[in-house]
């Protein structure tokens, strides 16, 4: 069963445009001139339901327009969608009571009060019993770890605590799609290994339907077996993770430790030596050459320990966006 799926969807934003300095700016004051940018071009993309998806692209490559699609929030210049059975632009109450938008620079809580109070706030605009509140945000306090954050004023907790209660707020009602925009931006590492956590159970539990965007390319790698690239409002890819590396990706990563000092030049017909610090180097070697390269490294050279990685997806993501 499909939770989304879009066709043709399409989003153009009017821009005012004036020419610079003072007269500029007392031109334009009777002579406006528009320019039409789009932020999203032709994104045909279908997700069932369950599905846990990464969602790429640069700045200003059109993610959170389409999430704002998806969720309601603009509507389409062009083009359909279906979310959970529903148009979501026509912002029906059903619709509304299914999905949740967490973006990451947003907040949704009250900052001078505590995060509890803005629960209760949401059981009464979602409808819950008191039995279906105190089970539900029982279970999000426990996997959130959020036992000592509930009475403490929202502009007391740090950063990483205010994200904990904003996806606490947002997963209360048990939505059956999830909307992730940055969700761990800002975080340090341990906070952002906690929130990946309580996403991949989120998910494994209810069995929700999660789209969440990131410029960590760690969230992706972790989380989300199918990504889907977008440059320019544009689809790029959508497939499984492991086949963008594959298909992106014409080469895999040697590093080697040396027991005495090897010349970058003597490797050079092993692969491209990306870093030579005279006991350690690191090439690049095309993928279908691996083995034999790296078993002629270990036959000819003095060497201690030998890994083979993959190329980071964070680089494998910028080679698709400049075109590399």
């Amino acid at each position: 069963m499909l939770s989304i799926e879009t066709r043709a969807l399409t989003k153009n934003f009017s821009v005012p445009e004036k020419d610079p300095g003072l007269w500029g700016s007392v031109k334009s004051l009777f002579n406006r001139r528009w320019r039409q940018v789009r932020a999203v071009d032709s994104v045909s993309i279908k997700i069932e339901e369950g599905e846990l998806v990464g969602f790429l692209g640069a700045n200003g490559a059109g993610k959170t327009t389409t999430l704002k699609m998806l969720s309601g929030l603009l509507t389409p210049t062009s083009g359909e969608a279906v979310v959970l059975g529903h148009v979501p632009w026509k912002r029906k109450s059903a619709f509304q009571r299914r999905f949740s938008l967490v973006m990451g620079q947003r907040t949704q809580l009250w900052w001078e009060i505590p995060a509890l109070e803005t629960f209760r706030l949401n059981q009464v605009i979602y409808g819950l019993s008191d039995a279906d509140y105190k089970k539900n945000l029982g279970e999000l306090v426990d996997l959130l770890e959020l036992q000592d954050c509930l009475s403490v004023p929202v502009k007391k907790l740090s950063l990483g605590q205010r994200m904990r209660a904003e996806l606490a707020a947002a997963l209360l009602h048990k939505p059956a799609l999830l909307l992730l925009d940055e969700p761990t931006l800002g975080l340090d590492v341990v906070m952002q290994q906690k929130v990946r956590a309580f996403i991949k159970e989120y998910n494994k539990r209810n069995k929700a339907t999660i789209l969440l965007t990131s410029h960590n390319m760690d969230d992706v790698v972790e989380l989300c077996p199918r990504v889907i690239v977008i440059e320019l409002g544009r689809l790029l890819y959508d497939g499984p993770l492991a086949q963008l590396v594959s298909r992106y990706a014409d080469h895999k990563i040697i590093r080697a430790v040396f027991d005495r000092e090897v010349k970058a030049a003597d490797l050079a017909h092993l692969g491209t030596v990306v870093e030579d610090g005279g006991l350690k180097a690191v090439l690049q070697v095309p993928r279908g050459q691996v083995s034999a390269r790296a078993a002629k490294l270990l036959q000819g050279f003095p060497v201690v320990d030998l890994t083979i990685d993959e190329v980071p997806i964070d680089d494998i993501v910028r080679r698709i966006f400049t075109h590399k």
